[in-house]
């Protein structure tokens, strides 16, 4: 790969190296053509970390030497917050917390729909649906899951 780009790295490298000392280091796009070739394209190939690599260092110090410079290292993103049903258990105990709270009972029926705001973002949330759910399948919670209902009031999570 490294042979095949040193034909067009000297000769493509001469008129932007006499732009930039003119223009003051002008950024060279994808779709400026010199005698036909794309060199905008070409420079954006070098600069992609995995050609960088594989250029020798003779080809780096040209490239260099007209203003090029080796791609920065990308800056690793964060982690998406989960959405497993941790979250969604999490919700649905605001959300049951919420309608205790406003209606004082938690019988809550199978197609209420109740709006929360968790970090300033607002959920909607299936209570009754929710707590039906929980409740069929109160066997596979953990023990602390089974202590927040109970505190809330539940007396099925008890058992």
């Amino acid at each position: 790969m490294a042979s095949r780009l040193a034909t067009p790295l000297r000769r493509t490298t001469r008129t932007p190296a006499r732009r930039n000392e003119e223009a003051g280091r002008a950024e060279v796009l994808p779709g400026v053509t010199i005698h036909g070739q794309d060199v905008g394209k070409w420079l954006t190939r070098q600069r992609t970390p995995k050609v960088w690599q594989a250029l020798t260092d003779g080809q780096r110090e040209c490239l260099q030497t007209i203003g090029i410079t080796p791609p920065t290292p990308e800056p690793e993103t964060p982690a998406k917050p989960s959405t497993t049903p941790v979250g969604a258990f999490e919700r649905g105990i605001a959300a049951l917390t919420q309608y205790k709270t406003r209606t004082g009972s938690l019988t809550v029926p199978r197609g209420h729909t109740e709006q929360i705001v968790i970090d300033g973002q607002e959920h909607s949330v299936k209570l009754g649906v929710f707590l039906s759910n929980t409740k069929s399948r109160r066997g596979k919670l953990t023990t602390d899951q089974l202590a927040v209902l109970a505190d809330l009031g539940l007396d099925w999570a008890t058992n």
